[in-house]
């Protein structure tokens, strides 16, 4: 492919592809195991789908997206896995969504009415319960039963029930919400439903499987994000630049907007081409990026499309620069930024190349 700026993301598939088989033979137990590929992988996708393929080719006989614009699309090219949207479908696309087959969460009895007067019938969905998150979620034993009223009603299959675990590394929290979430359902016959998930990244690792769940959620970890050192996972991304200028800067001058790096000594700088509109906010100023195995700092204030590094003679014209370099370098960004890694890579913005390799 030819790249202008010499900007892109690498997706190494073979790495992603092992680390998601790694996870399902360890988790086994789980009949369902459903890739989360929602924000295009967390920001990794390519417009072929390369990432989301890898996933479903690992393993993965489940899909879980965010919107139904993101729905339609991996379903144009995915015909048969079975596809949750985890976010709320407004009911005018519900016709649409109901064609394509793309499964619905039903998250509150609201909702559920809105479904009903607009005589919406035979849809799919999943029941998302409210267990602590409070983002989307239906909050009672009594407004489930009405929900459940109203889809037998519309002749509406209930495929799936799940809730959400807001924060995976307090067991005592962990344990409330599965015990709302055993409440509110008590009076389901869960053999009746399908498929019944409630673990995503975090908890799959740090907790047992209840006894009345067969599906589970696998989101940043495919990506190699995780604390379980024993999976042996692998980084599946590299975020590329390279050197288009370099210029000796006489001590006393300054570099980019406002003159934001002045020079304390005669310095080399180099010139990026990668900048906040590719997803490297003014924030990144001040960390490190790699350029033949070793660390340079980014300095002055990010420009829209390029950014300057302080470099040495080791560098030259048109070298490799690693804005990210492998997981670790991803999460030591995300605790500069002050945020998370999710975060870092959903930031990548749509005009970086994404190639799978």
């Amino acid at each position: 492919m030819n790249l202008s700026r010499n900007t892109y993301l690498e997706i190494n598939k073979n790495n992603l592809k092992q680390n998601v088989q790694k996870i399902i033979k360890k988790y086994n137990n789980y009949d369902y195991h459903i890739g989360v590929v929602k924000a295009n992988c967390y920001g990794l996708d390519d417009e072929n789908l390369n990432a989301t393929q890898t996933i479903i080719e690992a393993g993965c006989n489940y899909l879980a997206v965010a919107t139904f614009e993101e729905a339609i699309t991996i379903r144009k090219k995915f015909e048969q896995i079975p596809i949750l949207c985890l976010g709320h479908i407004p009911v005018e696309f519900l016709e649409e969504t109901k064609k394509a087959n793309i499964i619905v969460t039903v998250h509150s009895l609201q909702y559920m009415k809105e479904i009903e007067e607009n005589a919406i019938r035979n849809l799919k969905i999943h029941l998302k319960i409210e267990t602590g998150m409070h983002r989307l979620g239906i909050e009672t034993e009594e407004e489930l039963n009405k929900v459940i009223e109203i889809a037998k009603n519309q002749d509406i299959i209930i495929d799936g029930i799940y809730t959400h675990i807001y924060n995976a590394n307090s067991k005592h929290d962990y344990d409330m919400q599965i015990e709302k979430f055993k409440e509110i359902i008590k009076n389901i016959d869960l053999a009746q439903i399908k498929v019944i998930h409630i673990s995503a990244s975090e908890a799959l690792i740090n907790y047992q499987k209840p006894d009345f769940v067969n599906g589970c959620r696998l989101g940043i970890i495919m990506y190699g994000f995780t604390n379980e050192d024993d999976l042996g996972l692998k980084s599946v991304v590299k975020l590329h630049s390279n050197i288009v200028q370099i210029h000796d800067l006489p001590k006393g001058q300054t570099v980019g907007y406002n003159g934001a790096f002045k020079a304390e000594k005669d310095t080399k700088i180099g010139v990026v081409p990668i900048g906040y509109a590719d997803g490297i906010i003014r924030k990144n100023s001040g960390r490190y990026v790699y350029i033949n195995d070793r660390k340079y700092r980014i300095v002055g204030n990010i420009c829209m499309d390029m950014l300057f590094v302080e470099i040495d003679e080791k560098v030259n014209l048109y070298d490799d620069v690693l804005i990210l370099k492998d997981n670790k370098h991803i999460e030591e960004t995300a605790e500069y930024l002050e945020t998370i890694p999710y975060e870092v890579l959903t930031e990548i913005g749509k005009r970086v190349y994404r190639v799978s390799n």
